[in-house]
């Protein structure tokens, strides 16, 4: 005999004591509760995996959003950066011409200032000759006093 085993035979029947049921309800009741797992394992299952289709909508539709979000701020500053470009042409050929008019502009106060110089130049030339003028003409009349005294008269 089997230690343990009191002079019994090892079969499930002889193991049953008095008032305990039949091994059939056994089964039946732990296949019952082996279904309901399994359906409530399912029900989970399909629970999560709708979850899981509800979470790839909600990040998907985030996504988009975000992404247009974005679109409109990329839109924007691409526009912004057009118009500066724009602007930045136009203020070059701006400054292009303001240039070569400043520059027509120094030319024209060089030609001025030469032209005060030589106005300036005429003038001493005329004083000068106006007092080599009065020289000659003092001289002149000197020469003429002097001719006028010593002729007879």
């Amino acid at each position: 005999m089997a230690p343990g085993s009191r002079g019994e035979r090892s079969s499930f029947r002889s193991r049953r004591g008095p008032g305990v049921p039949s091994p059939q309800p056994d089964v039946t009741m732990l296949s019952r509760l082996l279904k309901e797992h399994q359906a409530k394992q399912n029900e989970r299952k399909e629970l999560q995996e709708k979850r899981r289709r509800e979470a790839i909508t909600a990040a998907t539709c985030l996504t988009e959003a975000l992404v247009d979000h974005l679109n409109v701020g990329v839109a924007q500053a691409y526009m912004n950066q057009r118009k500066l470009d724009h602007e930045v042409k136009t203020l070059q050929v701006q400054a292009a011409q303001f240039a070569k008019q400043t520059g027509q502009w120094i030319g024209m106060v060089e030609n001025f200032n030469q032209a005060l110089k030589e106005i300036g130049d005429v003038e001493n030339w005329a004083r000068s000759i106006e007092l080599d003028m009065r020289t000659i003409a003092t001289a002149l009349e000197y020469v003429y006093k002097g001719q006028l005294q010593s002729a007879p008269s």
